[in-house]
Order: structure tokens, then sequence, then C-alpha cells
């Protein structure tokens, strides 16, 4: 597929609006979407989407990126990973219709993606941004029920811009007039990029901290909006930041009426969320095996904010050594990722992203951690950096994180 379709980076939505055309617009004919945007968050809030809707009965289709391990993880149709046969066939008929006119890698199969939602039925749709927003091939759906932006902060700022505001523009860019905007908690200057969009196209704004709110409570989660008061369980995904992802799914729910959503069927949601690699406990396997008497903790966050919400999770691991084990990729800022977790790490060993030609090397970002104020060591390999940290004592916490591409490479060799 990346050979018929190779990955370059040109935002635009003429090539996949004449594919979707030539296509008969299948994302026309899709059941009620919920699109999400954002820098950090988009995904747990995606899968905290999911996992209320399917508990309070609702079927689900559901496109994400990137995907860890197998492509396929991306498309889920109706509740179910999209199988072998029928990812073929749509790949292979978006591949006819397209006719060798240029196309990308992420155009194509989101292309695949609305066509194979098509064909099964389903009560809501959830579609996570790839890049950006306004030019996102996701965007290419005008009518959503309800769009949702997580947190912005700076990433692919060659792409998006170089502040935080230019970022947000790009991210407001999947505002619909008319269409609640739910928005999660945001800098200033990245919510009045948001808030002028919405007024320039007259999309309401549902705004934490002003519309909604939510709070680790001694249950779990208070979430205060305008229909709903309710105390919850605290999400199934760990860290500090899931709380606030949790409210802005919970916060999209709340307006769309058309979903009938108890607070059982809430609970029993966030009891339930499955998303790989936000900080996940590896408990099996043999790379837990290498660990010896540690913990084994997997992360794919890869900006700074990612940094810092790793590191509000570490402060509440002070009683145990934190481990850090990293790679990065080079468009990201390994060094501001890292000064986040200094405070809190007993030692870094870095790595390359095996596989991955766009990795930083293991000597280059240990170059980086050292900047960041941490002894660094780098090794050749995932394994040898894990089990160099299993002859430490006493036993402690080893989280391996800096990138989804290496923390798919680690669920590979871990499986």
């Amino acid at each position: 597929m990346t050979r018929l379709f190779p990955r370059f980076m040109d935002l635009s939505l003429e090539r996949i609006e004449r594919l979707l055309a030539t296509l008969d617009h299948p994302e026309r004919r899709l059941p009620p979407v919920i699109h999400v945007a954002g820098t950090n968050g988009k995904g747990s809030t995606v899968a905290t989407l999911r996992a209320v809707l399917e508990a309070a009965g609702y079927t689900v289709h559901v496109y994400t990126s990137p995907h860890l391990v197998r492509f396929h993880e991306r498309i889920r149709v109706a509740g179910k990973l999209i199988d072998e046969d029928a990812l073929t066939q749509v790949l292979e008929e978006c591949e006819r219709v397209n006719a060798g006119a240029p196309i990308t890698f992420f155009e194509i199969t989101t292309c695949a993606a609305f066509l194979a939602f098509t064909r099964t039925p389903a009560d809501a749709a959830l579609l996570e941004v790839g890049l950006g927003g306004r030019l996102d091939t996701t965007n290419v759906v005008q009518h959503p029920a309800s769009t949702v932006i997580t947190p912005v902060s700076l990433d692919h700022q060659h792409i998006l811009g170089n502040t935080v505001g230019e970022i947000a523009v790009e991210k407001a860019g999947i505002l619909k007039p008319g269409v609640t905007g739910v928005i999660g908690p945001q800098l200033p200057e990245a919510m009045q990029s948001i808030e002028r969009r919405a007024r320039e196209i007259a999309a309401p704004l549902h705004r934490y901290g002003i519309e909604w709110r939510a709070a680790a409570s001694i249950t779990g989660l208070r979430y205060e909006g305008p229909r709903w008061r309710l105390d919850l369980p605290p999400p199934s995904l760990l860290g500090p930041h899931q709380i606030l992802n949790a409210g802005g799914a919970i916060a999209a729910l709340e307006g769309l009426e058309r979903f009938r959503i108890d607070a059982a069927a809430l609970a029993r949601g966030l009891r339930g969320i499955e998303w790989p690699a936000r900080l996940q406990h590896l408990k099996q396997g043999p790379l837990v095996a290498a660990a010896g008497r540690h913990e084994l903790w997997l992360d794919g966050g890869h900006n700074d904010a990612g940094g810092a919400a790793l590191a509000e999770q570490a402060k509440l691991w002070s009683e145990r050594p934190l481990h850090l084990v990293f790679g990065m990729l080079k468009t990201h800022d390994a060094e501001a990722f890292l000064r986040h977790l200094a405070p809190h790490a007993a030692s870094l060993g870095t790595i390359g992203i095996p596989g991955e030609a766009n990795s930083r090397g293991a000597e280059d970002t240990a170059e980086a951690g050292r900047a960041a104020g941490l002894p660094a060591v780098p090794y050749p390999s995932i394994a040898m950096a894990v089990e160099a940290v299993a002859r430490r004592e006493p036993p402690g916490r080893i989280l391996i994180c800096g990138s989804l591409y290496l923390a798919g490479r680690v669920l590979a060799e871990n499986a």
C-alpha cells in the first residue's frame, strides 16, 4: 500500500474531494459524525466517546491515526477492526477509481474508511483529525453532529504555524456553522483563535471552564454541564490529563440529545476505555520479562505538552525510582519533552526507533537528554535499554516513551 500511495506532505482537499466525488460522496452518507481535533488527547477522547456510546448500546464507526502495529487499527467498522478482505476491497476500489491521479497515502486511506463505513450500518462515526484540521482529509465532512477541539500546543510547527495561536487557527478549521464545538482546556492565545473563528462562522462553543467543567473527585470524576451534574468513576486511562479528556467526551455527548445516555452507561464506558500506548502498563511479554522486577510502562506522547502530562503522572509515582527509555522523531523537540521529566527520573536510556528513517539516533537523543539535565546512556536496541535498567536496585518503573512509532515497535516486539 505504501508503494502504491507514497507518503508526502501536501495539505490540500482538492485531491480527496475529487476522488470522493468519483466514489459518489461516501462522506455524505455517514451516520452522525463527531469530529475531533487537537494537539494532545484527541485519540483518548475518541476512545472515550466510543466506550461510552457502546456502553449505551450504540454501534460506532471509528477512524484514527496513526496505527501502532497493524494498519487495520485505523478503521473500526461498527465496533470491530476492519478485516483483511474488506480492507483490500475498499482500497482496491479507491485505487481503481482514482485511475493513477495524484493522491497521498492518508487521502486514499480516508476515502477507503468512508467507503467501508457506508456499507455497514452504525449509529455514529468518530473521526480523528490526522494533522491540523482545516486542510486535514477528514475535514471534507461538512455537516458533523459535533466537533471537539482538545488542548492545542506546539507541534508540527513546520506545517501548522510557529505559535500556539497560529496552530489553533488550523485546528479551528473543523468548526462548522451552527454546529456546537466542544472546546477543551486551552492556552489564552489558542482560545482567542478558536473563538474568533467561531464568531466568523456562527459556530456555538461549549468551552471548558465556562459551559462545562470536569475535575478529579472522591469518586473519580466530577462533571458539570448545562444538563448533567454527575459523579462518575475515573477513566480507565491513567494520568491526571485523562480526567479532562474524558470531560471533553462527556461534554460532546451531553450536547447530542439524539443519543440517550444515562449515568450508568457513562460509568460503564469510563471503566472500559481501550487505547493502547497511553500510560499502558505492560504485564506480559518478552520485554516485561527483560524488565525483571521493574514495572514496564509505555506511552506514545511525543511533544512538549505530552512530556508535561507525563510529568504530572511521574509526580504521583515518586515512591519508586522512574527510569526512562526514550526515542523520538527528528521533527520533535526531545530536549523540551525531557525537561518536564528530568526532575522525576533516575536514569535515561536513549534509542533509535527501529525501522523508522526519520528517527533521531540514540547518541543524538542522549545529547538532548543531557541538555535537559538527565545523565543519558545510548543503547542499540529497546531490549538492551530495558535490560540495563533491570540490573538496577531497588525495583522501580521503566517508562518507554517519546513517540507513537516507538510505541508501535514496542508492542510488536513485546507481543
